[in-house]
């Protein structure tokens, strides 16, 4: 499985949808369990992964149109730091610790009834340590999409447009998609690919408590130089558990998640076209299936 975290990059943590502002942090625990290198042999090695990460999301300006779309500017900030207690895995093939800080400015507006337009532009550093005295201009990463949005339904919108960065040292296009599909009510149905992958199927039992099924993709980025060669780490892993959500007042809620990783791939791979397009039999190094849980606020004022 190649990473897909610096195809998808691109996307600024901020779905066109809210209006509101938004402070959240989060803290993710994933169990130590066993790695396997490129050979997809054990090696002896295991690792675990600690994340903290935090942002938030504040609207400068919002006008709603008579089809309740919003033309919207805002902007965003993110940070999220890992580490990860590695045993017998040299930091050649796994760093320690990681620091992605991130910042954004998207703008939307509805184009008719039936479409919106979505832009987002920004720039992230992302390093393979939480040294800042350590960070180069090989760590930043510009990035910026265009998607156009085409409202199916009022619960359905399907987008695509272009986006641009310069993961691989250089600009370069990529082809940006968007979905969104819900079911809102007592019984909740979420699908999206926005700023990640994420799937829930949910119940409200009051307006305290929601519990949903998840399944979800997420990680972290890293830009690097190994041996004189530019390289990228990533960690990415897809996480299925239970999640209750508990709603004080309004504007307060603290999701809670239990569950697995049945997949987080972790390695360092060259910072080109053709390493990234590569096809050979070889899987990506990764670890085995551990146990999840993470902690989350949110602030929405």
């Amino acid at each position: 499985m190649k990473s897909i975290l610096c195809y998808l990059f691109f996307f600024i943590p901020l779905s066109y949808q809210q209006t509101h502002a938004q402070v959240y942090i989060k803290t993710e625990y994933i169990s130590s369990t066993s790695y396997k290198d490129e050979e997809n042999k054990l090696s002896g090695a295991k690792g675990d992964l600690k994340v903290i990460q935090g942002g938030f999301r504040v609207p400068l300006s919002v006008k709603m149109n008579e089809n309740n779309r919003p033309t919207a500017w805002a902007i965003g900030c993110s940070a999220s730091h890992a580490s990860m207690s590695n045993k017998k895995l040299p930091v050649t093939l796994c760093p320690s610790d990681m620091l992605n800080l991130q910042i954004g400015l998207t703008h939307t507006r509805p184009l008719n009834a039936k479409w919106s337009m979505l832009a987002t532009v920004g720039a992230g550093l992302y390093m393979d340590s939480d040294n800042l005295s350590k960070a180069r201009w090989d760590n930043i990463l510009g990035q910026g999409a265009i998607v156009f949005i085409r409202h199916l339904r009022p619960n359905l919108d399907l987008g695509v447009g272009a986006a641009l960065n310069n993961t691989f040292g250089y600009p370069m296009l990529f082809p940006a998609f968007y979905f969104n599909w819900r079911l809102e009510g007592r019984y909740e149905v979420n699908v999206a690919l926005i700023d990640a992958v994420r799937v829930s199927v949910g119940m409200k039992f009051n307006n305290h408590l929601k519990l949903s099924l998840v399944a979800e993709m997420d990680g972290m980025m890293a830009l690097s130089e190994r041996n004189g060669k530019k390289m990228y780490f990533t960690q990415q892993y897809v996480v299925v558990g239970l999640r209750p959500e508990f709603t004080l007042g309004k504007s307060l809620s603290i999701p809670l998640t239990l569950g697995i990783t049945p997949a987080r791939s972790a390695f360092y791979s060259k910072r080109s076209l053709k390493e990234y397009f590569s096809d050979d039999d070889e899987s990506d190094p990764h670890f085995r299936l551990g146990f999840y849980c993470s902690l989350g606020i949110a602030w929405k004022f």
